[in-house]
């Protein structure tokens, strides 16, 4: 968030003032390269006991394979062996994450935090060292929203390296989480026990987001009902907000990086909204009144009722 808030400093100040080259250098390192990358680790931390992990080194390798898809397409000059680089980089941490979760450790998101990490000192490195034509900042003459065209491959392809690892992770982590806290059909069972055949683990391993995807869809009618009672969990509102929050973000930059700037500030207003108001829907927040950056609560602290989500959250983790 610290990352969302230089960048859409800098366009605020870029729209007071006008952009010079070091706005414009800031905005699209923090905005465009790194916060979906951060909000994604983030992400990662918190849903470190389950097997998450298998979703994130999906987006790792996916992450990988787009960026040199990408280069194949735009042809983005002075990308040099960047593509391949990434690549290998997306691949080998997408093996290294998914070989964790499987001995079930949960500190699987450390080899995330490598690579997250990794990544900015990448892109910093190239943003300091690179020159930029005159006037050192590229805008689209029709909406005067900054673009990425005067920037270097190396630097460019880092945002979908980043971007698709962050921002599906931010989103799939976000309904995960509401599915392991709402009331639950199961129409579809699967296991994701380590102890398994390898032949029966991998037939449950690629079926397993199928049956998520429809126990979640037929779990929806009980959980409206839960809500209408006032016993649903709090989380699962909260999930839900800020995942429509990411995916409306990651849609209109996405919309940008590919030259389409027309929805790019009203996309972030409106998830900016999505994702505070999740925020503000979760119990600490109405629930639980503290006084800030303390633990010293002013007000009773309120247990979600059991029975709805949260005493089946021991249960779902291990097999989600």
């Amino acid at each position: 968030m610290a990352m969302f808030a230089i960048a859409s400093g800098c366009e605020a100040l870029a729209g007071a003032g006008g952009w010079n080259e070091g706005l414009y250098r800031t905005w699209y390192l923090t905005g465009a390269v790194l916060t979906a990358g951060w909000l994604g680790l983030g992400t990662a931390y918190l849903l470190a006991r389950t097997r998450f992990g298998y979703t994130y080194a999906l987006c790792l390798a996916l992450s990988g394979i787009f960026t040199v898809l990408t280069q194949a397409k735009y042809h983005y000059p002075n990308a040099g062996v960047a593509p391949p680089l990434y690549l290998l980089a997306g691949l080998g941490l997408a093996i290294a994450v998914g070989v964790e979760t499987y001995f079930q450790n949960v500190h699987w998101p450390r080899i995330a935090g490598l690579g997250v990490i990794g990544a900015t000192h990448v892109g910093a490195a190239i943003m300091l060292t690179t020159s930029l034509p005159a006037p050192g900042y590229s805008l689209d003459p029709a909406t005067n929203i900054p673009t990425g065209e005067i920037l270097p491959g190396t630097i460019r392809l880092l945002t979908p390296f980043m971007n698709i690892t962050g921002g599906i992770a931010l989103v799939l982590g976000a309904l995960f989480s509401a599915y392991m806290f709402m009331p639950k059909r199961r129409v579809l069972s699967y296991s994701l026990d380590p102890a398994q055949s390898g032949d029966v683990f991998l037939f449950n391993l690629l079926i397993a987001p199928v049956a998520i995807v429809v126990n979640f869809a037929f779990s929806l009618p009980g959980t409206l009902n839960a809500l209408v009672r006032g016993r649903l969990h709090s989380r699962v509102p909260a999930t839900i907000l800020i995942a429509i929050g990411a995916l409306i973000a990651s849609s209109t930059d996405s919309l940008n990086r590919f030259g389409s700037t027309e929805l790019f500030q009203a996309g972030k207003l409106v998830a900016i909204v999505l994702l505070f108001a999740g925020f503000l829907v979760s119990t600490e927040v109405f629930r639980e009144i503290r006084i800030p950056f303390t633990g010293r609560r002013l007000t009773k602290a309120r247990e979600e009722r059991a029975g709805i989500g949260a005493s089946q959250t021991s249960r779902d983790a291990p097999a989600g």
